[in-house]
């Protein structure tokens, strides 16, 4: 049985590998990557695993990967830099040289679709511990002669301005690789790692030891963004006009990226500029007319013009009517769903129903202890639960989803909201900024839930959703694709999703939210 496998070595750079044979075992896989690939250095391998929505997983067994296609992530070693790795396979191999490139995507992407990706990231998580990259050969040879020496005598490198410089110019380099913006405890994870692997390093009378590294690196990391935005960088030089107060044109600088955004705005795609992207634009808005759809084309073009539609997005902040004029596509729910993975790496809906598994019981368990004081809405809340005889597990998700907003203090009331399927709608959208909508059908058995409707700026904006959990994963979702603020009578709930549920923005956050994740961990 052959396998043909997509292989991640970082960011950048990923490589198609067809194998005539299904590997005896992992040990062995690793060696055939070696050899087909001109890998050097050590590595271990994860999988995106399809029962958890390719959410990536340690290889340990052959029979763990799917059959006959596998995504394979490489994970290099402390000691091994992905981008050293990488740098070093495409000059010292023709396999790497531009006519086998070709050869290997022909039948995999399109040429426009290798290009574009090279210009995303792709690591969603923070690696631990930090790749730190390999210096200099000079310079890699004194600090391995000066770590036998601290070894011996404890005594430390005298680090010279140029050993500093080479030190802090590749490490701003890989950092930026992975995240332009790091968080604080990032940044010390780096400098930690530094020390690490070069104990002749640690600065005396520090008490971690890397406490000037870590200020240096993160004022390094501030002059590589600087050159990178001289030379026309996006992702650090997207400025946008606005008026000011005399009606001229003011420069604008856009925030940096928050929410654990791995592109934020990232470059056009190579041979791409304003007016190539605007005519794909134009005929993906062609596309989506016509009755019958070719979606594959529809994704193609929503992949390539995701530089252009970020751009527009950060810096017009159009109105949500104006986006879905612009960009219909856009709001579809499996589009959603990939412009969600563009931004963050994440798998909406996959990573959103596996946290709810882990969560949901937690999170009854939290209700119900503080009932009491949690007040009416929620003993509520939970009786209407207990009472629930069929479709247990999908009442629980929506309980627990239901009483995130109570159990943290919020008034849900406009942004969940409910009417029945004869009810006159203007009146329920009026003033919705952010909401889903629970239509219920109201006949002579009751009423029952007919479709739950995702509800930006007063307008539906997506319908036919089967249940709470996915309309609230799509409308966070969408936040993210128009870069919309969470609304503020539900901005704890809507940070619990973000930090606890996906996983993203770091350890940044909120004092509340973080007492609620310690206590779901417990």
């Amino acid at each position: 049985m052959t396998l043909l496998l997509r292989v991640v070595l970082s960011s950048r750079e990923a490589w198609r590998v067809q194998l005539p044979e299904v590997p005896a075992s992992v040990g062995q896989l690793i060696d055939i990557l070696k050899e087909r690939l001109k890998l050097r250095g050590d590595f271990s391998l994860q999988f995106e695993d399809p029962e958890f929505g390719n959410a990536l997983c340690n290889l340990t067994a052959i029979s763990e990967l799917p059959a006959e296609r596998a995504v394979l992530h490489i994970m290099w070693d402390c000691d091994s830099s992905p981008l050293n790795q990488s740098t070093a396979s495409v000059s010292s191999s023709s396999v790497f040289s531009q006519d086998t490139v070709s050869v290997h995507y022909e039948d995999f992407r399109p040429s426009w679709t290798y290009s574009f990706q090279m210009n995303l990231r792709h690591v969603s998580e923070w690696p631990s511990p930090f790749p730190i990259p390999k210096f200099s050969y000079d310079v890699e040879l004194k600090l391995c002669k000066a770590n036998v020496t601290y070894e011996k005598s404890k005594k430390g490198l005298a680090v010279t301005r140029d050993i500093k410089m080479e030190i802090l110019d590749k490490i701003a380099a890989a950092v930026f690789e992975i995240k332009g913006y790091p968080e604080k405890d990032e940044l010390e994870s780096v400098a930690s790692a530094l020390v690490l692997k070069y104990p002749c390093l640690k600065e005396p009378g520090s008490i971690t030891g890397y406490e000037g590294w870590k200020a240096s690196i993160k004022h390094k990391l501030g002059n590589y963004r600087s050159k990178l935005r001289r030379a026309g960088c996006n992702e650090v030089n997207v400025n946008r006009k606005r008026k000011g107060g005399d009606g001229e044109d003011s420069p604008f600088t856009l925030k940096k990226p928050k929410r654990g955004e791995v592109n934020h705005v990232p470059d056009y795609p190579q041979h791409h500029d304003d007016s190539t992207l605007e005519e794909e634009r134009v005929a993906l808005v062609n596309e989506m007319k016509k009755k019958q759809k070719n979606m594959t084309v529809i994704q193609q073009k929503m992949a390539l013009t995701f530089s252009l539609r970020r751009r527009e997005v950060e810096e017009c902040q159009p109105m949500v009517s104006e986006v879905q004029e612009r960009w219909p596509a856009l709001f579809s729910s499996e589009e959603i769903s990939k412009e969600f993975h563009r931004i963050t790496s994440k798998d909406l809906l996959g990573t959103f129903n596996a946290s709810l598994d882990k969560f949901v019981p937690g999170l009854l368990k939290l209700y119900r202890s503080k009932k009491g004081a949690l007040g009416e809405k929620m003993e509520d809340l939970l009786d209407k639960l207990d009472e629930q005889t069929s479709d247990i597990v999908s009442h629980r998700k929506t309980a627990a989803l239901r009483g995130l907003p109570i159990f943290l203090r919020e008034d849900a009331a406009k942004v969940f909201l409910k009417c029945l399927d004869t009810d006159n709608l203007e009146p329920v959208l009026n003033g919705a900024s952010v909401a889903i909508l629970t239509i219920l059908q109201d006949d002579d058995a009751g009423t029952s839930v007919l479709e739950q409707v995702v509800v930006l700026e007063g307008e539906i904006v997506l319908h036919d959703i089967p249940d709470l959990s996915t309309a609230l994963a799509y409308l966070f979702g969408l936040l993210y694709a128009l870069n919309i603020d969470y609304p503020k009578q539900m901005r704890y709930t809507f940070e619990a999703i973000q930090a606890i549920f996906f996983e993203l923005g770091g350890s940044r956050c909120s004092h509340r939210i973080r007492a609620l994740k310690t206590k779901l961990l417990l």
